[in-house]
């Protein structure tokens, strides 16, 4: 059985490990002690580590890194919504417990890299080398991945479980089901050094979203203009298909 790592095994991680640990012995790092047991009763390999924003000078090549066959990391490097915070260090902890990993690797990026714009984004409007939380991992990884998720949903993550406001603006959301079956299809074409949106191709506004959620009617006016991610790329190239493709629809 291939041997998959997921760096940062958090919700969405877990979520991707339950996909995939009938083909993959998964390798699983967390932050606490506590989730150690839970992993082992699902029959992962749990290592514990942390990256702080000060460089570790203990930190140390993760030491199954050499048997894994492919590496997914799920922790974030960037501020939230783009704010610039020095994260040089914990940027070079990361590379540091990678080593010299020659296998294919994932990097969970997100949707935020673009500019909030009222336009249609696609992956040439921002070049991973031009993105600091991305190219600080090509530099020395060329063979990366870099996956940016739209909104992360699906489960009990559904937007009228929160306070929301501006309800006329556009969504830009992914389903945990659909970023699964991305890297499951990826893993499978041995793909590498691949930019890919992985959003939901659909578009609808937060209300048309709450109200669909609630089991409302929508009796406003469906607009089209607003800030919207692309997923064609994505489609077009992986010949992929999204089983949760509106963000309306996201419960059933």
């Amino acid at each position: 059985m291939k041997k998959l790592g997921i760096i940062g095994c958090g919700w969405l991680g877990n979520h991707i490990a339950e996909r995939l640990s009938n083909q993959y012995q998964i390798f699983a790092t967390t932050t606490t002690e506590a989730k150690v047991e839970e992993f082992k009763s699902k029959g992962y390999q749990a290592t514990v580590v942390s990256f702080p924003n000060e460089l570790d000078p203990e930190m140390k090549e993760w030491e199954v890194a050499k048997e894994l066959d492919a590496i997914m990391i799920s922790v974030p490097f960037s501020g939230i919504r783009g704010a610039q915070i020095p994260m040089n260090d914990k940027r070079e902890n990361l590379l540091n417990f990678l080593g010299d990993f020659k296998g294919q690797l994932f990097l969970l990026s997100s949707t935020g890299v673009y500019s909030q714009e009222d336009k249609e984004f696609t992956e040439d409007d921002q070049p991973a080398k031009d993105v600091e939380s991305e190219s600080f991992i090509l530099e020395r990884f060329p063979q990366t991945n870099i996956l940016r998720l739209a909104g992360l949903m699906g489960g009990e993550r559904l937007l009228k479980n929160y306070n929301i406001s501006g309800l006329d603006q556009l969504v830009n959301h992914i389903h945990y089901a659909d970023i699964a079956s991305v890297i499951e299809k990826m893993l499978d074409n041995q793909s590498e050094s691949k930019v890919y949106n992985v959003v939901a191709p659909i578009h609808p506004n937060k209300e048309e979203v709450i109200n669909s959620q609630k089991g409302l009617t929508y009796d406003g006016e469906r607009t089209t203009a607003g800030r919207a991610v692309s997923p064609s790329k994505l489609t077009e190239e992986l010949d992929f298909e999204f089983q949760y493709p509106d963000p309306r629809y996201f419960h059933l």
